[in-house]
């Protein structure tokens, strides 16, 4: 069997060996060469199911690494991307192909000017077309004289069909692990994909718990549309949960106007979970500040908005509860409630963020003693503590 067709038969056979995108690129860009395709660049364009992502690229060169590359949603509306053969192969299905070494038309894309000067002889971009409708694109470049012959491009577009399979393959599970991820967090999606789908299927985690609230919402929403106040929402969370994730945080849940979100301890120094716990909460109290100070210059001023939020250090059910066709993968028990309750402080002692007796101690950081209080649905009284 030649180098051809045992790439043939490898993609036919899902890759075998391979467990990312990347690793199939390498394979595919190897064995290629193996086959004598002069190839010196490949890139592969699969537009994904994000919230913020339009596409991944991954982009091969000639002796480096697979380089992996997220396309923003924004980038769709640019001048470039909208005149590109990679926008003009997903509309139309149909390759572009163009010769480098002779004369180009001026108004011909711009990409293949800038490979032209780069000493690139040829260049073919091809569809991939998936079962779900979508076309994705593949690049192949060259610096071959006289560029890729009729063998070549035939070996090439030999690869396509069982590579379109493979790569929607690798999509849908992005797609699945995205969409996921977006819904009930990062953790909880992978947990959910690994085939934790049992009701009933839980584990014990120890965390920072993050459990924040819109002071006034009530009063706010009885005179905003329901437009306004979603809007109001939106904003609040977006000043929240980047600070939450880029600090090692995951959000559970949306509970109205409030947030659930954890920082699991696992092996690391509670001392350090407790530490990005604080971080993220200053972090999202500037983005507050600057989201209201921006609020006040315009000329028509949205809702100053203000956030109560409380920090526990404690244990947790975490899994599924519900019914048999209806799951939520979450949080429960008593360490959840007692962060909930000590937020409920936040307005009546006139604090942006209160912590728990247990996470002044386990952060090893010196806090003000704001004294005891009785929560309800918490038995003993609770000594609560924040920053100085």
């Amino acid at each position: 069997m030649n180098a051809e067709d045992e790439l043939f038969e490898w993609l036919v056979d899902g890759a075998p060996g391979a467990t990312t995108s990347p690793e199939v690129v390498e394979r595919l860009a190897r064995d290629l060469a193996r086959a004598g395709v002069p190839i010196e660049r490949l890139y592969v364009f699969v537009r994904t199911l994000h919230p913020t992502v339009l596409a991944r690229q991954f982009r091969w060169t000639r002796g480096e690494p697979v380089k992996t590359a997220e396309l923003t949603a924004a980038i769709q509306d640019s001048p470039a991307f909208r005149d590109s053969p990679i926008t003009t192969v997903a509309r139309t299905r149909v390759e572009v192909r163009r010769r480098l070494e002779g004369p180009l038309d001026a108004a011909d894309f711009g990409i293949v000017h800038d490979l032209r000067k780069e000493g690139f002889t040829d260049y073919l971009c091809a569809p991939l077309p998936f079962i779900g409708g979508e076309t994705h694109a593949v690049t192949f470049i060259t610096r071959e004289p006289g560029g890729f012959t009729d063998a070549h491009l035939a070996t090439i577009r030999r690869i396509l069909r069982p590579l379109a399979r493979l790569a929607e393959i690798f999509a849908l599970r992005r797609v699945a692990s995205n969409l996921l991820s977006t819904y009930v967090g990062h953790d909880s999606g992978e947990k959910i994909l690994a085939g934790r789908i049992m009701k009933g299927d839980i584990e014990v985690v120890r965390a920072v718990i993050w459990f924040s609230d819109l002071r006034g919402f009530t009063a706010m929403s009885s005179r905003l549309t329901p437009r306004e106040i979603i809007d109001t929402l939106n904003e609040l969370f977006e000043c929240q949960v980047p600070a939450i994730e880029a600090r090692g945080g995951e959000v559970l849940k949306f509970i109205g106007d409030g947030l659930l979100g954890i920082f699991p301890i696992g092996d690391r120094d509670v001392r350090d979970v407790c530490a990005d716990a604080l971080a993220a909460s200053d972090a999202a109290f500037v983005a507050l500040d600057a989201r209201n100070t921006a609020s006040r210059r315009n000329p028509t001023p949205l809702p100053l908005l203000q956030f109560g939020l409380a920090l526990h250090v404690g244990d947790f059910a975490y899994g599924n509860i519900g019914g048999a066709s209806r799951l939520d993968f979450t949080a429960i028990g008593p360490a959840v409630n007692l962060a909930a309750r000590l937020e409920g402080l936040t307005g009546k002692l006139e604090r942006r963020l209160v912590v728990s007796s247990d996470f002044a101690t386990a952060s090893g950081l010196p806090f003000d003693d704001l004294g005891e209080f009785e929560l309800k649905g918490v038995g003993a009284k609770q000594r609560v503590f924040a920053p100085r």
